[in-house]
């Protein structure tokens, strides 16, 4: 061997260090058909749920997400206008993933579904990216729910305890009042921060919800990501992961996160537009097996961590025309750990917040409250649902007084139960200022009603 063959080796492996491996060749494709919403390219080669960016004639390049492929043609969904596209436009796949940024400057501020500011307030500086998309905690590595949530809404805390970390879901129709409860929980709840997601709901309802209800005290603490429903449906469902994934990073510092979405229903709707957009059968009422899969995907990511962090999540479930048989309503009501059914019929009478104590359940409540507690919300459902059941009777007058003594005791106490169980909306009461008020009404004393006795 030569003597200086062995520096010219020394020389190559340098460069070739400095050099690095060699990019990977990108395979360009061409768009060959766009029915509604949904692309059709062939020529590339990219993972489903890869980026794409399309060449348009009027505007930059458009942004695109694989949702699918069928042989040789790939299907994708725009995230957001779709102007100027033509017949065999180029298909770049992109090798950036779906991210999303995140840190502690986002407190105050409004954003998009892609994470981009909607406010005037400059920038948005983020500290680090995570998944948009993150996989679910080891179940076997979650620490169980033993610390009562205060929420501030004497309803919830005393008669549906919330735990922190726990999922529920709240039932409604339209106009029965969920946006006004859930800015009240936002303000009142006791958390470090509260992260909103406005996910397909009407666009006007963002600056309301940012400036009436919660307001300049509740935006301090709060992140909002708002997806109106003109948004395309990818957008809509980023929004609502988006909304997740900043959460997770709160809670990952081990703060206690308050994550509020309005709505779920919105977001199984995009999903829906998605899979039949490229072919999917549908299966229960118009919704293909794919929505009922991403629904627990979503919300399993929302409970305790092993840093002593939480996310406890309320999901709006939008109930049409109030049927609670809603295939979303019915799936949602599985895997959450609770639901709250807000009634129109407590609502056109005046009842605000319009909870249905007999058709709402806090699934952890037993474990986190004392037994006492436990004894005093038996005692106040016995009394109010004795009283619904007999309510036709007592109003017509068939019922005679000192018949039966627990329908006298609901009677005598209804007037009390009711108004405990209504809440102005200025109005804050603490988990044990409700549980005080709960112990004084029951323990009223009650008038004794003489018996009526038959005639001989």
């Amino acid at each position: 061997m030569h003597p200086r063959s062995h520096i010219w080796k020394q020389r190559i492996e340098t460069y070739r260090d400095k050099l690095g491996d060699p990019p990977k060749l990108v395979v360009e494709g061409k768009l060959t058909r766009m029915i509604g919403l949904t692309l059709e390219a062939v020529g590339c080669q990219v993972a489903v749920g890869g980026r794409c960016l399309i060449s348009s004639i009027s505007s930059p390049p458009i942004e695109a997400e694989v949702v699918g492929f069928s042989g040789d043609k790939t299907y994708l969904m725009p995230c957001g206008e779709v102007q100027g596209i033509v017949p065999n436009a180029k298909v770049v796949p992109s090798a950036q993933a779906y991210e999303a940024l995140v840190g502690k400057n986002m407190l105050g501020r409004v954003l998009d579904g892609a994470g981009r500011p909607l406010d005037d307030k400059g920038l948005l500086l983020a500290d680090t990216s995570v998944p948009l998309n993150a996989r679910p905690m080891n179940p076997l590595r979650r620490p169980p729910i033993r610390e009562p949530l205060d929420v501030g809404v004497r309803a919830i805390n005393t008669m549906l305890t919330v735990g922190r970390g726990q999922r529920l879901g709240l039932f409604a129709g339209s106009g029965v009042g969920k946006s006004v409860l859930l800015g009240m929980m936002t303000r009142y709840t006791n958390a470090d921060v509260v992260v909103v997601g406005l996910i397909g709901e009407r666009g006007r309802e963002v600056k309301e919800f940012t400036d009436n209800i919660l307001g300049p005290q509740g935006m301090a603490k709060a992140v909002v990501v708002a997806t109106p429903a003109d948004n395309p449906p990818l957008m809509r469902m980023h929004g609502a992961m988006l909304a997740t994934s900043i959460a997770e990073y709160f809670r990952d510092q081990g703060k206690r996160v308050l994550l509020l979405m309005d709505s779920l229903t919105r977001y199984a709707q995009a999903q829906r537009e998605i899979a039949l957009a490229i072919g999917e059968p549908p299966a229960t009422k118009g919704y293909p097996p794919s929505v009922f899969a991403k629904l627990p995907q979503l919300v399993e990511r929302a409970g305790t961590a092993e840093n002593g962090g939480s996310i406890t999540a309320f999901y709006t479930v939008l109930t049409e025309g109030d049927d609670q048989q809603d295939p979303i309503a019915d799936s949602a009501r599985a895997i959450l750990d609770g639901h709250f059914v807000l009634s129109r019929k407590l609502a056109d009478a005046g009842h605000y917040p319009a909870i249905d104590i007999e058709q709402s359940i806090s699934r952890v409540m037993t474990e986190i409250i004392t037994d006492s507690h436990q004894q005093e919300v038996m005692r106040f459902k016995q009394l109010y649902s004795c009283y619904q059941q007999n309510k036709d009777l007592i109003s017509v007058g068939a019922y005679t007084r000192g018949s039966d003594p627990e329908i006298d005791a609901a009677i005598e106490f209804y007037p009390y139960l009711r108004d405990f169980l209504q809440q102005h909306v200025s109005e804050s009461v603490n988990l044990q200022s409700g549980m005080q008020q709960l112990s004084a009404l029951l323990n009223r004393p009650v008038p004794v009603v003489n018996t009526v006795l038959p005639p001989q």
